[in-house]
């Protein structure tokens, strides 16, 4: 595939056991040029989680940036959900250290990148709580013009994961989500009841284990065994949350979706962080969210192993 044909991207991170997975189907994917990794401390600390941001692109032998984010949402601390992750952000599984991050901070090395871009140019994919992303654009606003979409894996139109409101993403930095909804840039919103189709199973693992490959797909299989079933999907199995919103760039067929119009709750009371997402047209909110809705799921991890099975 010829550079005119790949779709720059900056990817937003906590890595967390599905942001090694996405960064890794990222990574792997020709469609996708990977300009620029920046972390926040979503799902573990932010020494952590850039440790394993680096970790993980050194395992891919990527030479793509990685810069060090926001230690805190823009309001209140980020808390951890090592209960799913464990203490070290990726189950336990111990990867080889990685090389330096850049130097500065991750909301300058986003503008830095986009002020030398065409209008339109790049795509920005969020997996993480939206804070460097959020306080990169809304000091310098007329830098939106040069995004062509926002992918984020946030929220949900029903239950949430971290609060019975409110899915972790949108929950850990509420007020940076509205920031991303406000700025007149087209978003993709990739929430749990798209993210729950994507579910690691037994058989699931076992299908990635005689895709071969090498170290990065080896890894990959470890966390997912590594990583504890769902209460939410029924001890079945859990849920691939961050890849998703890789492979919606790579393989959009793999997706139905609808237009929605969605807001933000940022109030301090228990509903902090729900989505209120209109998939109805039940409000005079316009419709200008991307929302996937169903996901081929066998055709997901095909592609998972598939484009894994590429990296080292």
């Amino acid at each position: 595939m010829s550079s005119a044909t790949r779709r720059p991207v900056i990817l937003d991170c906590d890595p967390g056991t599905d942001d090694a997975h996405a960064l890794w189907l990222a990574l792997a994917s020709p469609e996708i040029d990977l300009r620029l990794v920046t972390v926040s401390g979503g799902n573990v600390g932010l020494d952590r989680t850039l440790a394993n941001a680096l970790a993980v692109t050194g395992l891919a032998g990527a030479c793509v940036p990685v810069a060090r984010g926001a230690e805190r949402p823009l309001l209140g601390r980020f808390r951890s959900e090592t209960a799913v992750h464990g203490d070290d952000g990726l189950a336990g599984v111990v990867l080889p250290r990685g090389g330096e991050a850049i130097g500065g901070l991750a909301a300058d090395a986003i503008r830095d990148l986009l002020r030398g871009a065409d209008p339109g140019e790049f795509t920005v994919v969020g997996i993480a709580p939206p804070t460097n992303l959020a306080l990169a654009l809304a000091t310098e606003p007329a830098l939106a013009a040069r995004i062509g979409e926002i992918v984020l894996m946030a929220g949900a139109w029903g239950e949430g994961n971290w609060t019975p409101a409110a899915e972790f993403n949108a929950a850990s930095d509420p007020e940076a989500l509205a920031v991303l909804l406000g700025l007149g840039v087209p978003v993709t919103l990739v929430t749990l009841e798209l993210t729950a189709q994507a579910l690691v199973t037994p058989a699931r693992i076992e299908a990635l284990r005689r895709a071969g490959g090498g170290a990065c797909l080896a890894a990959s299989r470890r966390i997912m065994e590594a990583t504890p079933p769902s209460r939410r999907m029924g001890g079945r199995g859990h849920a691939l949350h961050d890849p998703c919103a890789v492979a919606w760039l790579v393989a959009p067929e793999l997706f139905g979706a609808r237009k929605a119009a969605v807001s933000v709750e940022c109030g301090q009371g228990p509903g902090r962080g729900r989505t209120h997402v209109d998939r109805w047209g039940k409000t005079k909110g316009e419709a200008t969210v991307t929302l996937p809705e169903t996901l081929d799921a066998d055709g997901f991890f095909a592609l998972l192993a598939e484009r894994l099975a590429r990296l080292p």
